[in-house]
């Protein structure tokens, strides 16, 4: 058997059920919350009430006094022993934007941390933080970041305007064509900011060996070796000093990738306390300090010639970063613009984006960062049509490119490959019956109710070769036994990636699932790995499986083939057994080969080593791995209360090849959740003075199981490169959710003349918009 030839596949592509689901669902699971260790400390963070002030003063001397507290600390305790502050995952030399670990003279949003308690137990530490006595003078604050670059006041110095990042293409001015064109379409578009909100809050044990000069961290993270890194930076140790475990994460969807500023002070106050460390964020803390995402608007246009084909789009993108957006906002900036002409087929265009500071929570990663390209685009998409006399399918039935356009380069320079827009376009509609829906809405609008129906097509990048985390390592070790343990990084936050890993190994190897188990997670044992994030793990962790099976199996046919006297091509695993091609009945269980290859080295072919232990690194073999799909939603709209019932919701999704149907549907169903929430319930709202209004449940309202429909799935497998053909899904709802809801309400209301640009679609909203509505129209005769 070549190192090439891989066995034939027996559970990639099958409902495998997940591996992690046996303790998860008993409650032995290990989150940060449930580590504990000797004579461990804890911390609590004492915020600003504020949205701008200047520091003046801060007195814990009351604090201190308070038995069980063993220190507070402020910016002038820990932020000088910071000694680099950058991540992996962006890179040293790429601009980047303040972020001091405690605020320094000034702090900048409510919940800004200002100081740092350490006490014997959370509620001690709680206590004293509200004893720590800090001396404010207030200062104008940069609330609205739409106006925020016509304000005299800056949120940090240094930076103009309150601009953060831009960048910007070919003037729309210089683009004749949307003058020149049939139709052009315009409008400013809106989104709200929301968050993560994962189950798990952000958490983080921090154990400082003085004897020793080793850290040791178990963290709630989606990237342990993120965290290792981060953190021998910071406080300058060599990386083998530092080992970061990372047990069971309870959710994490960008908002857990890399270390944020409390993070940052519990490493560096780790140092000087007598103990381990634990911090545990909670849900206001959650809520208030640990980011937002989606605050954003656009002035998007799209022009069309007179038979309803696209000639140019544009997009002036506007960014909210926050008071200390993480990671830099430059990419997610830029992506906006460089995907906003989708999966369509348009000749000509051009963008324009720009980060503004606010005095608001900072921006950080949030499942499909770049999701409003497809918002804008896909909600003007609608109107378009509307304001056309077109039905919305049919324009994009024109317009979106086909699988046999592949591969091909949309205006902005971005080469497209490997995907099936129209094709799942196609299946969506099918699989509602479109052409049945319109009948039933007629009928319906006739007894008086508004049904809508709304689509949403996108192509998003998933895995690319152009990061600092453009690889990912694994290591497989056959034990003497024949079991199998496979070691990868880790970052399993929900996204089964123990169950895939699994699949994936027992595939390569041509054993038994039930004898593979894998390890991840864990910094000192496991290779090193970019973890999750941008929808990489499936492939990549396949492409590392991969390579790292075939040494073996050369290993497994040669050492086999020895023994039986034939050639290596004439070995292939299956079951667990070295067999002769042909002969099933002639063959080596995988114990006997392994007991050969640690026990009897001297018995081994020439160039075989012993044992049977090896690792191997793999590298996208694509600039990009691109996915697509279409969601389709339909929904019942009330005038009377604004109230939104979503009816049906499909997607018709293209991610390559399934390595397990099951959890790629629990992947775009988490996803859709979260874009229902977004378009309809969720907003991290402030006050005109920056206060958050919005930093309980009570509040923020999130969807539950009554709010959404039984999601319905529709498949289209277009193979990618690398091995297996897999791409990644676990951004893709989140993408398509929002404007496939926007467009079925919009759709639902279209007869009486409304029009949707603002997100989110509550019901006090739609109700304004009901009531304007139909004033123009009596004010119109």
């Amino acid at each position: 058997m070549s190192a090439e030839e891989a066995p034939a596949r027996r559970y990639a592509g099958t409902r495998v059920p997940r591996v992690e689901d046996a303790r998860l669902l008993t409650g032995r699971g290990t989150y940060v919350d449930d580590v504990v260790r000797p004579g461990m400390l804890h911390a609590c963070f004492v915020r600003s009430p504020l949205a701008r002030a200047r520091i003046e003063g801060v007195d814990a001397s009351e604090a201190l006094a308070l038995e069980g507290v063993h220190a507070v600390f402020t910016a002038e305790d820990l932020n000088p022993t910071a000694r680099e502050q950058w991540y992996t995952l962006i890179g040293k030399d790429v601009p980047d934007t303040p972020r001091p670990p405690l605020a320094e003279d000034e702090v900048r949003f409510v919940g800004d941390p200002v100081a740092l308690v350490i006490a014997d137990d959370r509620y001690i530490a709680e206590d004293a933080a509200e004893l720590v006595v800090v001396e404010y003078e207030p200062l104008p604050p940069v609330v609205d970041y739409a106006t925020g670059r016509e304000s005299g006041d800056l949120v940090h110095e240094g930076f103009p305007n309150n601009i953060a990042c831009e960048l910007a293409g070919l003037p729309v001015e210089d683009l004749p064509v949307f003058d020149e064109a049939a139709f052009t379409a315009r409008e400013t578009i809106y989104q709200q900011a929301y968050a993560a909100v994962p189950i798990e809050t952000r958490g983080l044990v921090a154990e400082w060996s003085p004897s020793t000069g080793e850290m040791t961290i178990w963290a709630a993270t989606q990237s342990p070796h993120e965290v290792r890194l981060f953190c021998a930076r910071l406080l300058g140790l060599d990386e083998h000093r530092v080992r970061v475990v990372m047990r069971d994460t309870g959710g994490g969807f960008g908002q857990k990738v890399l270390p944020l500023r409390e993070e940052i002070c519990v490493m560096l106050a780790s140092v000087k306390v007598p103990g381990p460390l634990k911090w545990i964020e909670d849900r206001r803390e959650n809520l208030l300090a640990a980011g937002q995402a989606r605050h954003e608007h656009a002035d998007a246009r799209i022009a069309f010639d007179a038979d309803g084909m696209i000639l140019a789009t544009a997009i002036d993108y506007v960014q909210d970063v926050g008071a200390y957006p993480t990671p830099a906002p430059m990419n997610t900036c830029a992506v906006v613009g460089i995907l906003f002409p989708g999966p369509y087929r348009i000749p000509q265009g051009t963008f324009a984006t720009t980060g503004v500071f606010s005095n608001t929570v900072g921006r950080t990663a949030y499942r499909g960062p770049w999701q409003f390209e497809s918002v804008a685009r896909e909600v003007l998409l609608d109107i378009a049509a509307r304001e056309m006399g077109r039905d919305p399918a049919e324009l994009r039935r024109k317009n979106l490119l086909r699988r046999d356009e592949f591969p091909c380069t949309n205006h902005s320079g971005m080469p497209y490959s490997d995907v099936t827009p129209l094709e799942t376009f196609e299946q969506a509609l099918e699989m509602l019956d479109y052409d049945a829906f319109r009948r039933e809405q007629e009928r319906a609008r006739a007894e008086g109710r508004y049904l809508g129906v709304g689509t949403s097509t996108y192509i998003e990048p998933t895995t690319d070769s152009l990061s600092l985390h453009a690889t990912e390592g694994a290591t497989i070790r056959i034990e003497p036994s024949g079991k199998v343990n496979v070691y990868v990084s880790g970052g399993s936050s929900g996204n089964s990636i123990e169950t895939t890993v699994v699949q994936l190994t027992a595939d390569a190897l041509g054993v038994d699932i039930e004898d593979v188990n894998t390890i991840q997670g864990d910094t000192a044992v496991t290779p090193f790995g970019g973890g999750t994030g941008g929808s990489r793990s499936g492939s990549m962790n396949a492409g590392a499986v991969e390579a790292t099976a075939s040494i073996l199996r050369e290993r497994i046919a040669a050492i086999a083939a020895d023994r039986l006297g034939v050639s290596a091509e004439d070995v292939e695993t299956v079951g667990g057994h070295a067999r002769v091609r042909g002969k099933p009945e002639t063959g080596l269980p995988l114990s006997e080969i392994a007991s050969i290859a640690y026990f009897q080295p001297e018995s081994l072919p020439p160039g075989v080593p012993p044992g049977l232990e090896a690792s191997g690194r793999y590298r996208a073999q694509s600039p990009v791995i691109w996915a697509n799909a279409t969601h389709l939603c339909t929904c019942e709209v009330d005038l009377t209360t604004g109230a939104v019932k979503l009816l049906r919701y499909i997607v018709s999704e293209d991610c390559g090849p399934m390595i397990n149907p099951t959890v790629v549907e629990g992947q775009i169903a988490g996803g859709v959740v979260q874009g229902i929430g977004g378009a309809l319930y969720e907003h991290l709202a402030y006050d005109e003075d920056g206060n958050p209004v919005s930093t309980t449940f009570m509040d923020y309202l999130l969807p539950t199981s009554t709010e959404v429909p039984v999601i319905e799935y529709g498949h289209i497998e277009t193979p990618g490169p690398g091995p297996g053909g897999y791409k990644g899904v676990g951004e893709g709802g989140a993408i398509g959710a929002p404007p496939a809801v926007v467009n079925a309400v919009a759709d639902a209301l279209a007869p009486l003349g409304v029009k949707i640009t603002r997100l989110p679609l509550t019901p006090e909203s739609l109700v304004t918009l009901v009531r304007e509505a139909k004033a123009r129209q009596e004010a119109a005769g």
